[in-house]
């Protein structure tokens, strides 16, 4: 079968589609035909190199953590889904592939109301942000700073804190400060000149900050946060070692992916796809990553064309 990965190090051009076994199934698995696949800033600041030491990689190293398609076969043991079920699902560093087998207890079905491509891109991000959010014990009344608020994770997170009660900040270029405005947040410029803006929207301060982007960032979190415990990042592990700030995280479920896709189905989390295509193009979608300026998701899709 099919699969993306990268051989080495570098610009999107590294990527490449490589031949790779077809996965067998065990007992509590199941084989997933896939159809769409997530891209997270996360595989790109891997496949540029910048989180070696933190995340250990075997050349040729695969990508993709989350996934939608059609189950194929199913291990001994599942009953909770079947052959011919649409879902989406999670897995580490193998998503973007034809075939994906991965624990039965990683997938959810897919609502029959829900694109191939939402389903693909919903479970990085929106997981991402749940979790973050979580651990931060975002609620009502609450003013949370979210930087990188359009992007994918962002995005998520933004419209979780508010349906949770939260008033939410978010750092965006000019040109996606109507789009944080529809969603309900208070948009902010970044750059220099960021923790003097923010303290003019909310004077006392920020009850929690949440960083998607890394860099300065997190030193405007720390300058505007009331309590530094409270201010984290996903993706600045540098950021956690200068300044103190918590790496975010937690364990992913199908349980939270569920209540998402449920949200989703509902109106209440968009998930807006900036870019889709195939996995042969795996490049364009990276550099549309790279950017940095990227809103909502970018997903590649297998083995259809729209």
């Amino acid at each position: 079968m099919k699969a993306l990965a990268f051989s080495r190090y570098g610009r999107p051009e590294v990527l490449e589609i490589i031949d790779v076994p077809e996965p067998a199934v065990g007992p509590g698995q199941v084989r997933v035909r896939v159809k769409a696949a997530g891209v997270q800033s996360f595989e790109a600041k891997l496949r540029r190199g910048e989180l070696h030491g933190y995340v250990p990689v075997t050349f040729p190293q695969r990508l993709g953590n989350e996934l939608a398609g059609v189950i194929e076969a199913v291990g001994d043991g599942v009953t909770a889904v079947s052959v011919d079920d649409e879902v989406l699902g999670f897995t580490t560093l193998q998503a973007a592939a034809e075939l994906v087998t991965i624990d039965a207890t990683q997938v959810t079905h897919k609502p029959t109301e829900m694109g191939w491509e939402v389903a693909g891109a919903l479970s990085a991000a929106g997981q991402t942000a749940y979790l973050a959010l979580r651990s931060l014990e975002v609620g009502k009344d609450d003013v949370l700073l979210i930087h990188a608020a359009a992007g994918g994770v962002g995005t998520a997170a933004t419209q979780l804190a508010l349906a949770w009660g939260a008033r939410v900040i978010g750092t965006a270029s000019e040109a996606n400060h109507e789009y944080l405005r529809s969603l309900g947040a208070i948009p902010v410029t970044y750059g220099q000149g960021l923790a003097e803006r923010v303290r003019s929207i909310a004077p006392d301060g920020v009850d929690a900050a949440l960083d998607a982007v890394g860099g300065e960032a997190n030193d405007v979190s720390v300058a505007v946060v009331k309590n530094k415990a409270r201010a984290g990042t996903i993706i600045d592990y540098e950021a956690g070692h200068r300044l103190g700030v918590r790496m975010l995280g937690g364990e992913r479920s199908v349980k939270i992916l569920a209540q998402l896709a449920e949200m989703h189905v509902r109106g209440q989390l968009e998930v807006p796809i900036s870019l889709s295509v195939p996995m042969e193009r795996a490049a364009e979608a990276h550099r549309q990553i790279d950017t940095g300026h990227t809103r909502g998701r970018v997903v590649l899709t297998v083995g259809w064309s729209k």
